[in-house]
């Protein structure tokens, strides 16, 4: 009778154990997925760091930058390839043709894919303004050499050809400006050699010319100097309290003999405001803006400077002729260093070229602007600002 009943205690007994040992498992069990999906949220958060990470470092790059898959589909494109390209909607899947609609760069793939990497290949972008953009590509390659996809760079060369440009356009302008004079200098000296010094007349009327080309040159120099130094910012202003008037008397005073031998008018129209500025480079100001009303306006004309104050504590200063104005394709350019409305009459008159870049420079480190209106034969008008003081 004892073996039934130990039979029943050991299967009892093996129960317990297999109950304790299943509830352990199943705590063990979950556990472990407790422990797993912890460390899976881990990775996921880590892997979505990493990601930021890249994303916020692609797109702090200047340069554009693009992945294509193997097929040639893009992976990725960083902010500055969007911005470049001026692209609003999602790319990704996509081809760089459907993206850009730019046939060369379907020569530069295969190029890529037959040499691996293609350096400094330069592509014109049409449109509105013409862009130049500066390509690197490269393929990426796995370790047996396969093919994995191509990365392209884009870095865009549009402000460095402009400034090219203007660069070269600068030298050639110099060139001629400096050529004219110097030309004409050396050419009646060479004739005075040559005997013409022997009369009176002739050589007074020749140095005369002499005299004046030179200081033609002189003024040239003297104004490449100073856009120089105001364009590099080596210029210090003397910020001070300035009254406009009696300034503005002063500036058509220097100019009186100039506006009497064409018979103009000179009015100062300037109420008693006051401006922060250098009082001298205010004075180039006005001096180059009334120079040029007297000379291009008409004879028997009006020059007429007035100022008024404008929203924001700012002075906006007028010089005003009656002259036969200016084209209004030519009003965007004036400002721009030796550009001339009329050339002929600009170079008959003398003048460098240079006057309204100076006036716009000095104004700008103001912290003003400046602008000119006109319709053709009703004279110009030109504006500028400047911090006013009470």
């Amino acid at each position: 009778m004892l073996w039934p009943i130990l039979t029943i205690l050991a299967v009892a007994a093996l129960l317990f154990v297999n109950a304790r040992w299943r509830q352990a498992f199943l705590r063990l069990q979950a556990q472990s997925r407790a422990e797993l999906d912890q460390f899976k949220e881990r990775q996921r958060l880590q892997a979505a760091q990493i990601q930021t990470q890249q994303e916020t470092l692609l797109n702090s790059m200047v340069e554009g930058l693009l992945l294509l898959d193997p097929q040639g589909r893009i992976e990725l494109a960083n902010r500055a390839f969007r911005d470049l390209f001026e692209v609003t909607t999602d790319v990704r899947g996509k081809t760089l043709l459907e993206v850009l609609r730019q046939h060369e760069l379907t020569g530069l793939l295969n190029r890529v894919a037959l040499e691996k990497q293609v350096r400094d290949y330069e592509l014109k972008i049409g449109g509105l303004a013409e862009r130049s953009v500066q390509i690197n590509a490269a393929a990426i390659l796995a370790s047996d050499g396969a093919g994995q996809g191509t990365i392209l760079v884009f870095h865009d060369l549009t402000r460095l050809k402009q400034l090219e440009r203007t660069r070269e356009e600068f030298v050639a302008n110099v060139s001629h400006e400096l050529r004219t004079p110097l030309s004409l200098i050396k050419g009646y000296v060479e004739t005075l050699l040559d005997g013409a010094k022997d009369n009176p007349e002739v050589s007074v009327k020749f140095l005369q010319t002499i005299h004046r080309n030179s200081e033609r040159l002189q003024f040239l120099i003297e104004d490449l100097l100073i856009i120089s130094e105001l364009e590099s910012g080596r210029v210090t202003m003397n910020f001070q309290a300035v009254h406009l008037h009696p300034l503005v008397d002063r500036v058509l005073e220097d100019f009186k003999p100039q506006a009497k031998s064409k018979r103009v008018t000179l009015t100062n129209g300037v109420p008693g405001l006051s401006v922060g500025a250098d009082a001298d480079r205010l004075q180039q100001v006005l001096g180059n803006l009334v120079g040029n009303a007297i000379k291009y306006g008409r004879a028997e004309g009006r020059v007429e400077v007035t100022a008024r104050a404008v929203d924001g504590g700012a002075i906006e200063v007028c010089v005003r002729d009656d002259g036969p104005g200016i084209p209004a394709e030519a009003l965007e350019r004036v400002f721009e260093r030796f550009y001339r409305v009329d050339k002929a009459r600009s170079r008959e008159q003398g003048g460098t070229g240079l006057g309204l870049a100076i006036v716009k420079h000095i104004v700008q480190n103001h912290g003003g602007k400046v602008w000119a209106k006109s319709e053709p034969g009703k004279g110009a008008a030109f504006f500028f600002t400047l911090p006013g003081v009470e």
